[in-house]
């Protein structure tokens, strides 16, 4: 199967390309890839996927994800979060239609406010409090009614057990840790870590059967920062000392809202792939420190 991919150099795109990369002809997409083109730019990318129209399904992975730039740039759509995420998805969508190219876009729990006490299931609505959410939902908005063939995928704080060039929530805490400089973790803020070899299994399950519709797709689980980086150190055999931090006193130091729980209920997905999700302990046990 011939397959697009945008925002394959970055951290979900990498990790698919080295585990699929011999099982599907793979066409990597966008501004520093094997084939350049800004998504942004209606009548550039059409021209480009032209050239493989022959392809069967896009992975939609490039975004803007730096929520602190985002917030900065908050209700400026021509700032590049808006323009990436928003503007790049219609284009990408469009284009989907018009190719007959399956799309699996990929989003993120910050639709959420994170105000609720258990795990976000598919039907609760989406509430964003700040710009990044809030170009993302808008993206989920759009690719939900461009008439292309689509599945969303949502993910939470994703990470993988290799070093990569950007440093991960998993790789966060292993450099703070043996640098013996990991600042305090908080107690009390959840989020539900996605395991990126996981996410990339999700995908090679829906290029084979093409679910439609919306899907969390993190771990499932539910972890305090705290709690997290225990575990990490642990498992590891880690000897530095995590200490604990409060988010509502970090909250009251930032303008920047911040959700308090992004934990993913994925019962919804548990029933339709055909393989088993590891824990997150299992996924932390991966990792080989040198």
């Amino acid at each position: 199967m011939k397959i697009i991919v945008t925002g394959a150099r970055g951290l979900v795109g990498t990790r698919f390309l080295a585990n699929y990369r011999d099982k599907y002809d793979i066409v990597t997409l966008g501004s520093s890839h094997e084939q350049r083109v800004d998504i942004t730019d209606r009548e550039a990318l059409l021209t480009a996927l032209k050239e493989h129209s022959d392809a069967q399904a896009l992975i939609h992975l490039a975004a803007y994800t730096n929520v602190n730039g985002a917030f900065e740039q908050t209700g400026d759509k021509s700032g590049a979060a808006w323009q990436v995420n928003v503007t790049g998805t219609e284009n990408i969508a469009e284009a989907c239609r018009e190719f007959g190219f399956y799309l699996i876009h990929v989003s993120t729990a910050f639709v959420f406010d994170g105000q609720k006490k258990t795990p976000y299931v598919e039907d609760d609505q989406p509430h964003p409090i700040e710009w990044y959410g809030q170009t993302k939902y808008e993206a989920e908005k759009i690719v939900t009614t461009s008439g292309a063939k689509s599945v969303i995928l949502r993910i939470d704080q994703p990470f993988t057990h290799v070093p990569s060039a950007k440093v991960d929530t998993l790789w966060r805490v292993i450099n703070g840790l043996r640098a013996g400089q990991l600042y305090p973790q908080f107690t009390n803020h959840y989020f539900g870590p996605t395991y990126i070899e996981d996410l990339t299994r999700i995908f090679d399950f829906c290029l084979r059967q093409q679910p439609t519709g919306l899907y969390h797709a993190s771990s499932g689980e539910t972890w305090s920062d705290y709690d997290f980086a225990c575990s990490v150190r642990d498992i590891l055999h880690l000897k530095t000392d995590v200490a604990p931090g409060d988010l509502e006193a970090y909250l009251r130091t930032t303008k920047r809202p911040y959700q308090r729980q992004t934990a993913l209920n994925i019962d919804h997905l548990q029933k339709i792939i055909d393989f088993k999700l590891r824990t997150i302990r299992e996924a932390i046990s991966q990792v080989q420190l040198a």
